[in-house]
Parts: C-alpha cells; sequence; structure tokens
C-alpha cells in the first residue's frame, strides 16, 4: 500500500511562474496567453492560490520585447543586459515571494500540461520536482547527438545532474532560500540544484515545438554551457591531466629503452617518423593541459571580482 506525506497547507500554495525571455517579442505574448490559462485552471481547482502570478525576467532584449511586456498582467524585471540565462532565472526567484517557483523558457517546448502534476507532487511532500524529455523528436539531430553526449560525459565525470532535464523545474521557498544565498559567478542551476538534497522526483513529458521565432541556443552558447557545467561540478579534467602526464611519461621510459635498444644492436634509422609523432603527441597534451587549467583558473578570477549576479534597470507590478 502506498503512503502519501502531504505538506501540512492551511491554504493553496502561492505559484510564481519564472519565465526568462530574450529578444522573444515574436512568441512573448503567446507564451504569456498559454502559462496565463493553465494558472487560471488551477486556480479555480483551489490548487493553487488566487495570488499566483506570472514573473517574466527580460534579460536585456533588444527588440521590444520589454515593451510588450510592460502590457501584461506580470510582475516584470528587466534586467540592464543580457547577463545570460542562469542569472535571469536567479534573478526572477531573489526578487519574487511565493511558496512555489516553475521555471520555463519562454519558447514552450516544454509541456506546460504537466504543471498541474507538479504542483499535485508538491503538495505530496516532493520540494523538488523535476520535468524531464523522454521524447525529443522535434530536435534536430545535431542537438540530439549533442544532449546524449553532453549527459553521458556528465555520467562519466560524477557530475549529480538529471539526465535530459535542463530548466523546467518546482521549486519549494525552502530550495529557492539557498539558492538566494548563493554567490557563485559561474552559475549552473541545475547542477547547484541536483545537489542541495531534499526530497525530488521527476515528471516524465514530450518535447514540444517551438512555438515561434528562432532559438537563442547555437553551437558556441550550447558548447559554453556545457563546459561551464563540467568545469563548476567537477574536477575530473584536471585528474585527467594528471592521468595524460603519466601516460606520456610511460610511453617516454618506452622509448628511451627502445632507443638504448637500437643504439646497442646498431641498427640504423632514420628516426623522422617517431621524432616527428612524439613531438606532436607531447605538444598536443601541453596544449590541451594549459586549455583545462586555463579553463578553471578563469573561474578563479571571476569569482574573486565578487560582481553582482544580475543588475536589475526597471521593474512593474512588484
Amino acid at each position: 500500500m502506498k503512503i502519501l506525506v502531504y505538506h501540512n497547507h492551511m491554504k493553496s500554495p502561492i505559484l510564481a511562474i519564472i519565465l526568462p525571455c530574450y529578444n522573444e517579442e515574436k512568441i512573448i505574448n503567446t507564451a504569456y496567453q498559454k502559462l496565463t490559462e493553465i494558472l487560471n485552471k488551477l486556480k479555480e481547482k483551489n490548487k493553487i492560490s488566487k495570488n499566483s502570478y506570472i514573473s517574466i525576467i527580460d534579460d536585456g532584449s533588444t527588440d521590444s520585447s520589454w515593451e510588450l511586456i510592460r502590457t501584461f498582467d506580470v510582475k516584470g524585471i528587466k534586467l540592464s543586459k543580457n547577463f545570460g540565462q542562469q542569472k535571469a532565472i536567479l534573478a526572477g526567484l531573489c526578487e519574487n515571494e511565493a511558496d512555489i517557483y516553475i521555471s520555463i523558457d519562454a519558447d514552450l517546448q516544454d509541456d506546460i500540461t504537466v504543471v498541474e502534476q507538479m504542483v499535485d507532487k508538491y503538495e505530496e511532500g516532493f520540494e523538488i520536482v523535476y520535468g524531464v524529455r523522454n521524447n525529443r523528436d522535434v530536435d534536430n539531430f545535431f542537438k540530439k547527438i549533442f544532449s546524449n553526449i553532453y549527459y553521458k560525459l556528465n555520467k562519466i565525470l560524477g557530475m549529480n545532474t538529471i539526465a535530459q532535464h535542463a530548466e523546467f523545474r518546482l521549486i519549494s521557498d525552502k530550495i529557492a532560500e539557498h539558492l538566494r544565498k548563493t554567490k557563485e559567478t559561474n552559475l549552473y542551476l541545475r547542477g547547484i540544484i541536483s545537489n542541495l538534497g531534499f526530497k525530488s522526483t521527476i515528471i516524465y513529458y514530450k518535447r514540444l515545438k517551438r512555438i515561434g521565432g528562432k532559438s537563442k541556443y547555437n553551437f558556441y552558447s550550447l558548447t559554453k554551457l556545457a563546459i561551464e557545467g563540467i568545469t563548476s561540478f567537477s574536477d575530473t579534467p584536471l585528474k585527467f591531466i594528471s592521468f595524460l602526464g603519466l601516460l606520456c611519461f610511460f610511453i617516454a621510459v618506452v622509448m628511451t629503452i627502445y632507443a638504448f635498444y637500437v643504439f646497442i644492436i646498431d641498427k640504423v634509422i632514420t628516426g623522422w617518423t617517431s621524432l616527428f609523432v612524439s613531438l606532436y603527441f607531447i605538444g598536443g597534451v601541453q596544449l590541451l593541459s594549459i586549455g583545462i587549467l586555463g579553463e578553471y583558473i578563469g573561474k578563479i578570477y571571476k569569482e574573486t571580482k565578487n560582481r553582482p549576479l544580475y543588475i536589475i534597470e526597471e521593474k512593474f507590478n512588484d
């Protein structure tokens, strides 16, 4: 017999939907309308408080996104420049007050019909509810391959992240309070949240087609996010350098023994091929090692600056 443990709520929780956007003038109105419909349905069922709301964070858009947002019945936050999706979500969590928060991308490729299931899971006692994609047929071949490789690499590196989970999740205010305390400049929320602990569960859904416009994620931005995540939560690349150094040392020993053997038997060799290969191999390893070390040193440099994670230019309906 399954026993459910419920939060001891005297009233329905206040839900804040955190919607970061960047240059989404073509789809922001549709996203607002669809999310408002979901909120109203949940309010009618008394699953969430009548005071629940949507908070849209404009991450330094250069189009007319902010002008459109100002016409909506939402809590609007405009950042002074493009700080990136991770910091825009954090701004939404820090600048709003609610019992539970659901973050979702403005393109609505994440299935908003599972929002009700997420709220139900919270009522069962879960502090974190991850939205996980179990079908990515709408994504192009490159994106699916890149995603699969990245999550497998996460597992190899010992990172405690949820495969096929992006930023679609529900968290309680208890979790949000811990996130508000974060001072990390190199922000990777899905890694931070999965390492907090607390009771969590997963809701699976099918990834949908983008409701309009073009995705802001290209090869460069995806690679940047992947490197950010790996170097923020794993020191395995540094250990990999040590392994490469040991491997090179072993190869050098073998080559030295071979050189002495050739010298003793007086066998004539040209030596060009072995020299060419060894020089390029050692040079490549050195450059790779310097690059990995530089990535970590760069992170330390940014952290020591202690600059603000985001700057708010304007707010309304606060």
